[in-house]
């Protein structure tokens, strides 16, 4: 055989074998629950025989398994072939198999406290007994998992100093690794793990340049949320600059924390740009955590697209731990102000929308004409007092740059040569807040102004930008393009930003909160609540930047962020205070309680609204802004129970999440799940609801039902009187909804309205929205 033969013959003995590596990815098999009658080395046996039985051998067969899920999750994360994947899922006792998508999941990037109402500014001794933080010994024992990016142990509010003993009921681990060890670990941080297994499968072997091969933060995020869910108290802290001075506390500052890092860096993308978590990594963390015995997870982790339940990673996880009564909290995503861009939709998970507090950074811009347009910052850089140049980024643009993108100040857009020495102003879109003010320091400009788009309206991001600049809103960024087109020398000087406190009105939701109906289950109303999401301040990572930029060398013990990754861990905190108070109430129980009594009106006294002042709706904030002292007393909970979420499955089309539940033959309406609020998607004249209500309040009690309809619609709540025996009695009732004939034909057929209805029995008020769509 001469050389271009035997060529050809391995070429063709090889090509085969590198077509099936490249077909090759990893899939999630999904069986449901356990039982608890296996030992977990059987477990793990029985997944292997699975994967023996698709391929060739058994040191194949071996090689390929990624993850077996051994303790409340029963499936395991494999590299497959799509037919080997297809094999499996023809299965009778298969759930599931769906694929991993790089990318699918990404993280959603003290005051805020005292304007929910959790903590007041009043010295120790004058303390209500009430007082819900003194209730609940301030989640004393109360253990919160958080998955996200990792932790920074060294922070203040990870000290354990005056924490008593670990739980008895801890079973957790604190795992060792780059710059990590089980000392890092103490009172206050009782877990931490790490999951990388899907991203190195992916991306190979982990950049340890990028990100720590262990629990520790690089990033920032995870030591964020986790010091706002249960950090201890920290006087005196602040965000660099000074701003935002005060206590930095945890909503559950005596609560005990777990980390699982299930989030990394992304080889040759900016840290800025977010990071990623992979769904065999998400569900390891999960069937760990639940194992270990955490009572309460923060998640503020979430898809762009809509996932449905029997493919997401997190509502699977989520499931599992609400049956052994976890609460689960989730942020609802930062792909706002479009309709129907919710993460974490499922109705055993509590989603979080985020909205503003009553804090501002302000720091005007003042022009050559003499106007001055109020702005925000947390940018400790000042300008010396003098006007300095002014100019449009689209007017000192490198000439590659694309008309489209010119005024969005994009890496190496800026002309170095025209914009230096200049104040630029830059336009909201594509690329960071940060990396556009990245971007005109690289070009040698003097200060930065970041102009609103349309549809971030009023609301404004302080970030800890690398030179003198500030934020501005929608309509005063129009006018200060106006002036700089119509001057023949724009000038303008960035005042240096102060904290202002006691800002009016707030909260106003923030525009990149991700909104309702939900795509996956229009039936169920979400997000469930708003929490203060927007220019939050927490501990942050010694191993990261303030802007996370690789140009910024700074390093900071806290600092300031927004987005629903900061609004979710206030809610994570909240329920362990709840739990502490109510160690027996179930997870529902407490979501409940959270959403029958949030708050509708800002602190002017009136509806809160969206961040351009328009009246917001239940699609932005659910029940409304959180308010936890008044859900540690809500008088009654809507209660539901692991079956009913299976009955809800089953009537919403997923007949086989649990292979040991067996879906009724009388099909039921998803509506119909034991539900605090209400949605009806496709309304044709009438539809009738049932709830339940079981009493948390007075053991004798009696209630009164109201309704506020929509404009042209009724609702009636029958019976209209509950009376209520002992604490733990439940009554049904019966929600119909009926549309006038002479309003259905003016109402746009895509558009919802909402209303509301409400138990009253002079002491609560227990609140729930509907919202109602024609058919």
């Amino acid at each position: 055989m001469n050389s271009f033969s035997t060529l050809s013959f391995l070429l063709l003995l090889v090509l085969p074998l590198l077509a099936s590596c490249h077909e090759k990815q990893v899939y999630i098999v999904y069986f449901g629950g356990h039982n608890g009658e296996k030992a977990l080395h059987e477990i793990e046996e029985n997944h292997h025989s699975y994967l023996l039985s698709v391929k060739d051998n058994e040191e194949e067969a071996k090689s390929s398994l990624i993850y077996s899920y051994k303790h409340s999750i029963n499936g395991f994360a494999a590299l497959l072939t799509p037919h080997q994947a297809s094999k499996l899922s023809e299965l009778k006792e298969v759930v599931s198999v769906y694929k991993s998508e790089p990318r699918k999941y990404s993280l959603h990037t003290t005051r805020s406290w005292e304007f929910s109402g959790v903590e007041e500014s009043v010295a120790p001794n004058s303390l209500n007994k009430d007082d819900l933080l003194l209730k609940a010994r301030y989640g004393k024992d109360v253990i919160i998992g958080v998955l996200d990016s990792g932790l920074w142990p060294e922070s203040k509010s990870f000290s354990d100093e005056g924490i008593g003993p670990i739980p008895k009921s801890w079973k957790g681990i604190c795992q060792s690794g780059d710059a990590f060890n089980s000392s890092n670990c103490n009172k206050k941080i009782i877990g931490a793990r790490y999951y990388i297994k899907g991203y190195e499968q992916y991306y190979g072997p982990l950049n340890r340049t990028l990100d720590y091969l262990s629990p520790r933060d690089k990033d920032g995020h995870g030591t964020h949320t986790s010091s706002t869910a249960g950090g201890k108290k920290v006087p005196n802290a602040s965000a660099i600059g000074g701003f935002a001075s005060g206590t930095a506390s945890g909503g559950a500052p005596l609560a005990r924390l777990a980390m699982y890092k299930v989030c990394w860096a992304i080889p040759r993308e900016g840290k800025e740009d977010g990071n990623t978590c992979f769904d065999e990594d998400m569900l390891a963390a999960l069937d760990d955590a639940i194992a270990d015995g955490v009572d309460v997870i923060s998640i503020s982790i979430g898809t762009k697209q809509p996932q449905p339940f029997d493919q997401d990673s997190i509502a699977i996880g989520a499931l599992h731990a609400m049956k052994k009564n976890i609460v689960v909290s989730c942020s609802a995503g930062n792909s706002g102000p479009a309709p129907s861009t919710l993460s974490n939709t499922a109705p055993w998970i509590i989603t979080v929308g985020a909205s503003s507090v009553d804090r501002k950074f302000l720091s005007p811009i003042v022009l050559g004409n003499g106007k001055k347009f109020m702005g925000e910052t947390v940018t400790p850089y000042k300008l010396k007092k003098k006007m300095y140049p002014l100019v449009y980024a689209g007017e000192v643009i490198n000439t590659n740059v694309t008309k489209d993108l010119a005024g969005q100040c994009l890496p190496g857009s800026l002309s170095p040569e025209k914009a230096k020495g200049k104040i630029v102003m830059c336009l909201r879109g594509n690329g960071t807040r940060v990396g556009k003010g990245g971007e005109v320091k690289r070009a040698g400009g003097i200060g930065y102004i970041l102009g609103n788009s349309k549809a971030n309206g009023a609301e404004l991001a302080a970030d800890a930008h690398l030179l003198p600049a500030t934020a501005v809103d929608y309509k005063s960024g129009v006018q200060i393009l106006n002036y700089i087109s119509s001057t023949k020398s724009p000038v303008a000087y960035i005042v240096p930003a102060k904290t202002v406190l006691h800002a009016k009105p707030a909260p106003y939701m923030a525009s990149f909160t991700s909104r309702g109906p939900s795509a996956v289950a229009p039936d169920i109303l979400k997000p469930d609540i708003t929490a203060p999401g927007l220019n939050i301040l927490a501990a942050w990572s010694g191993g990261s930047s303030p802007t996370k930029l690789d140009i910024d060398n700074r390093v900071v013990e806290y600092n300031i962020l927004s987005g629903t990754s900061m609004s979710c861990p206030h809610v994570g905190g909240a329920a362990a205070l709840l739990k502490a108070i109510h160690p027996t109430w179930s997870s529902a129980a407490i979501r409940s309680a959270l959403i029958t009594s949030a708050e509708l009106q800002n602190n002017v006294g009136e509806q809160i609204t969206d961040a351009s002042g328009k009246p917001a709706d239940p699609f932005q904030f659910g029940g409304g802004h959180f308010r936890p002292s008044k859900a540690a007393d809500p008088g009654l909970v809507y209660d539901a129970s692991y079956q009913d979420y299976l009955l809800f499955l089953c009537a919403s089309g997923v007949k086989d999440l649990d292979k040991s539940f067996k879906c009724p033959k009388k099909s039921h309406s998803p509506r119909d799940l034991n539900y605090p609020s209400l949605a009806i998607p496709n309304l044709n004249d009438t539809v009738t609801a049932r709830r339940r209500l079981t009493n948390v309040g007075a053991p004798k009690s009696i209630y009164y039902a109201s309704a506020k309809p929509p404009l042209g619609f009724s609702i009636e709540i029958s019976p209209p009187v509950l009376s209520f025996n002992h604490v733990g009695s439940k009554r049904t009732f019966t929600i119909t909804v009926k549309a006038h004939r002479d309003i259905m034909d003016r109402i746009p057929k895509d558009q919802y309205v909402f209303g509301w209805y409400s138990w009253n029995d002079g002491i609560h008020n227990v609140r729930s929205p509907i919202a109602i769509k024609l058919a």
